[in-house]
């Protein structure tokens, strides 16, 4: 981290949790214009969720998925594998190819459900050395974290947005049980209070919270091992119809950053959970050819300037600090007074 004037620099920020829509539904996000987002957001590697149109849970359809973004990808990308609990034989030959197992215990876009009576079966199955990722809400976290008690394989909660689910996390850790988590920016910078004016751009699973959960969420970053974006767009219309997500691969940045000119985070704390932990606990390589500059004057997000192919964020119209002028991967320039100019192909594909 340096600092010269009004420019910060900051390492290449790692986001474990995007959903780029490729392969099956394009016509809201690709490689291209997913990985275009990352870099303008300050992201130099990013990891694909398996939930896609056809869900990523065989060894067929992941290789696919890679080879597909070779050709198009702008950033470093890296993908997770799915599965509904049917699937456990490929499991060694999957974790050799992908970043982790992503399991989804409750609804989620395209509805893969796994029934939580599986849980402990999966994650036994599961090599160690990669983690195992939970979409787990209140309804079903204490199962997710009792399932791993016996075993102590690692597993990351994703998305963790109230206070009742971040005390037991913090209980569990206290526990001495292998057990990460992440929270996005849509529940420390909005609350439900904000549904009202948002309409259907607010819709997400998990759902915005309490005022009273996202402040118990700031109280205790220090618990919180991952900022991650769950980056997930719709298109307007699929947002009318009642798509739930929200793309966050371009604010995220900006809007800790305004935080930390707030004084409510510091940049030991952006680096620690957008950098130095996504890549731990992960496995994630990092280079230190590989940084980021960052202009801290004040600017306001627009819809126009977003590189994401769904084209809107439910921060428009935000004034914030922290726009990405410059972006290096492994001394090559991606980014150029804050135009990416990486072409299509020039990103690493972890697996291929």
């Amino acid at each position: 981290m340096m600092s010269e004037g009004n420019t910060i620099r900051l390492p290449g920020l790692i986001d474990v949790h995007v959903h780029l829509r490729d392969p099956g539904q394009t016509h809201k996000e690709d490689f291209t214009t997913g990985t275009q987002a990352a870099l303008a957001g300050g992201f130099t590697t990013i990891v694909d969720m398996p939930n896609n149109a056809e869900p990523i849970t065989t060894i067929e359809r992941l290789k696919q998925k890679i080879a597909i973004a070779q050709s198009k990808t702008v950033a470093d990308i890296g993908f997770h594998y799915g599965t509904m609990g049917d699937n456990l034989e490929s499991f060694e030959e999957a974790a050799g190819l992908a970043i982790g197992l992503k399991l989804y215990l409750n609804k989620t876009t395209g509805g893969y459900l796994l029934d939580a009576k599986h849980l402990q079966k999966i994650y036994s199955a599961w090599p160690e050395a990669k983690p195992v990722l939970l979409h787990a809400e209140e309804d079903v976290i204490d199962i997710a974290i009792e399932s791993m008690k016996d075993l102590k394989r690692p597993i990351h909660v994703c998305h963790m947005p109230s206070k009742e689910i971040l005390q037991k996390i913090i209980a569990a850790k206290k526990d001495g049980l292998p057990v990460t988590c992440g929270v996005c920016p849509h529940h420390l910078f909005l609350t439900k209070a904000d549904e009202s004016r948002l309409g259907v751009y607010g819709k997400m699973l998990p759902s915005l919270k309490s005022q009273e959960d996202q402040d118990f969420l700031w109280k205790n970053l220090d618990y919180i091992d991952i900022f991650e974006s769950d980056h997930a767009p719709h298109t307007h219309e699929e947002k009318a119809e009642g798509a739930f997500g929200v793309p966050g691969l371009e604010t995220t940045l900006p809007l800790l950053l305004t935080a930390y000119k707030q004084g409510r985070i510091s940049l030991e704390q952006i680096i620690e959970k957008c950098h130095t932990n996504p890549a731990r606990i992960f496995n994630l390589p990092v280079d230190e050819g590989t940084y980021l500059e960052i202009d801290m004057t004040e600017y306001e997000i627009n819809n126009e300037s977003l590189y994401t192919k769904c084209g809107w964020s439910p921060f428009a119209g935000r004034k914030v600090y922290g726009k990405v002028k410059k972006v290096v991967i492994r001394d090559r320039t991606v980014v150029t007074d804050g135009t990416v100019v990486a072409v299509p192909g020039s990103g690493k594909v972890m697996g291929g």
